[in-house]
């Protein structure tokens, strides 16, 4: 059993070159192609296990998980990435698409919020976030005020979401110094 295209190369004789040939040698030894059959289950299982030994962790121990997140909004549309750092080299690389218009500070929230959302699932205690957003990082270490409704009611959101975390910080990272988010 495989799952390498090959059926097509026993069913064509019709390809080029050593192909050809090669059908041709095979053809006699009466093979016969069948599919592999699905393996959703057993990559599933797998990666339950995988995600389950990374998250368990002993009493009373301070785990750092690292969030990277970056906002985009252009004439398309908006969007955002997530990247989340865990323990035992888990990653997780999330890519949003908003069904909604938001300008750059609004996906940036936005983000920031996903982030943490996924973080606090994980089961992350302590949480290190950076963002490229100067104003989103600003507004949330108190150094900028929220002035603007809607940037006030994305604050207050985050500043919920901060307190269920026993460790929680946000810091300005250069977009340069970012990690590649794609979306």
């Amino acid at each position: 059993m495989t799952d390498l295209p090959i059926r097509k190369v026993l069913q064509k004789p019709n390809v080029a070159g050593r192909m050809v040939r090669w059908a041709i040698e095979v053809s006699e030894f009466d093979i016969q192609y069948e599919p592999r059959g699905p393996i959703k289950g057993h990559v599933y299982a797998d990666f339950m296990v995988e995600l389950s030994s990374a998250t368990t962790h002993q009493e009373g121990a301070d785990f750092r998980w690292v969030l990277s997140v970056d906002g985009s909004s252009n004439q398309q549309g908006s969007g955002a990435g997530v990247i989340l750092e865990g323990l035992n080299g888990l990653l997780i690389d999330q890519t949003l698409r908003f069904a909604f218009k938001a300008n750059i500070n609004q996906a940036e929230y936005e983000a920031l919020i996903a982030g943490m959302m996924l973080a606090k699932e994980m089961g992350a205690k302590g949480l290190l976030a950076k963002s490229d957003s100067l104003l989103v990082t600003g507004q949330v270490t108190g150094e900028y005020q929220a002035k603007d409704p809607q940037m006030a009611a994305y604050l207050e959101y985050v500043q919920v979401l901060k307190d269920m975390f026993e460790v929680f910080k946000l810091v300005h990272v250069p977009r340069n110094k970012m990690p590649e988010l794609t979306y």
